[in-house]
């Protein structure tokens, strides 16, 4: 999946707030409505829909309408995206972690 830069700062914004990480692991259970989510927090249901918009923007997550309600459901690839994005950084560690190991064994 060819991630484009925009998408990716819309992730990373999402992702950037403790209250939305919760609300994505909830959501990795199962389905919930924004009732169902607001339930597991101390704010307004008007403050978590607040926060599912933003997760709706960075592409974590999908609603559809199921009569009145609204159903918030996990979009696995664009966490995948992001994650493909910081594991490209741990080659980069790797590397320099063995030039010092090299370094340090060569010292003897």
């Amino acid at each position: 999946m060819q991630i484009i830069e925009a998408e990716i700062q819309s992730t990373f914004k999402a992702l950037a707030d403790p209250t939305r990480r919760h609300i994505l692991k909830r959501l990795g259970d199962r389905d919930m409505s924004i009732g169902e989510l607001a339930q597991g927090f101390e704010m307004t249901r008007a403050a978590v829909k607040k926060h599912l918009n933003v997760l709706e923007q960075g592409g974590l997550i999908s609603v559809r309408p199921n009569g009145r309600e609204r159903i918030n459901t996990l979009e696995p690839d664009r966490l995948m995206a992001a994650s493909n994005w910081i594991n490209y950084f741990s080659g980069f560690w790797d590397n320099r972690l063995n030039n010092l190991k090299t370094a340090i064994e060569n010292e003897d």
